[in-house]
């Protein structure tokens, strides 16, 4: 894949000139010529790494563990996603894990390239305000589910949100998450137990709501639409 094509595709860079997606190109080598493998821990909270870096491909998933040990995602970030700190801006990736979800290829930019970078263009700092803004609001979004939902609503919560981000139209009105996804790997994201999230998604299985496979997920996509509008999901007969 062409990397300025690529570059072209991710929301912070749409407003940039050619010219100047050309000398972003210059700035960000590949971090890894090969891909990172699934589970790859790339930063501890204890050695939070000082720069910009995109996802070309793949996946990367920013959690914490709370005192039991039991991990809480803040987030998923996909192909065209960015992650580090960067001086006087944050992506919100302090103090956390980072861990590829999938095979992943990373570009990265450092500090002070980024920083001049921006400095001379104000259209690009207003989008990247706009992007800190959207990923806050998930944060707390997120945040007020796991607080006062019960876990069925956690569960929905978090699928809805994946297949947004990640959904692919399947047939009969489907959305596929495209994503590889244990039962495990849900209850890791919600730090709650296997056992206790296979029951969940049994009973939206029952409902109709979603459908299981191996490692698969599909939700309905009035189920999704809905939810993101702010609607009320009523349970598909």
């Amino acid at each position: 894949m062409d990397k300025l094509w690529y570059l072209s595709r991710i929301s912070l860079f749409e407003s940039l000139s050619t010219e100047d997606l050309k000398q972003i190109d210059q700035m960000a080598p590949m971090t890894h010529f090969n891909k990172l493998p699934k589970n790859t821990i790339i930063q501890r909270p204890d050695l939070a790494i000082e720069g910009l870096f995109i996802v070309k491909e793949g996946k990367v998933r920013l959690y914490k563990l709370n005192d039991e040990g039991k991990q809480f995602t803040l987030g998923i970030l996909g192909s065209g996603n960015m992650f580090g700190e960067v001086h006087f801006i944050s992506l919100g990736t302090k103090g956390v894990y980072i861990e590829t979800v999938e095979e992943t290829l990373i570009c990265s930019l450092t500090k002070n390239q980024f920083e001049n970078f921006l400095l001379k263009r104000p259209m690009l700092a207003i989008k990247l305000l706009q992007v800190l803004s959207k990923r806050l609001q998930e944060q707390e979004e997120l945040l007020e589910i796991i607080a006062l939902g019960n876990l069925k609503d956690q569960v929905l919560f978090l699928l809805i949100k994946l297949a947004d981000q990640f959904g692919i139209a399947a047939e009969d009105g489907m959305i596929k998450i495209d994503m590889p996804l244990t039962h495990q790997e849900l209850a890791n994201m919600l730090g709650a137990t296997r056992e206790s999230v296979t029951i969940v998604l049994n009973d939206l299985v029952k409902e109709n709501i979603v459908i299981t496979g191996r490692k698969s997920i599909l939700l309905r996509e009035n189920i999704v639409t809905g939810k993101l509008k702010g609607m009320k999901v009523e349970n598909t007969p």
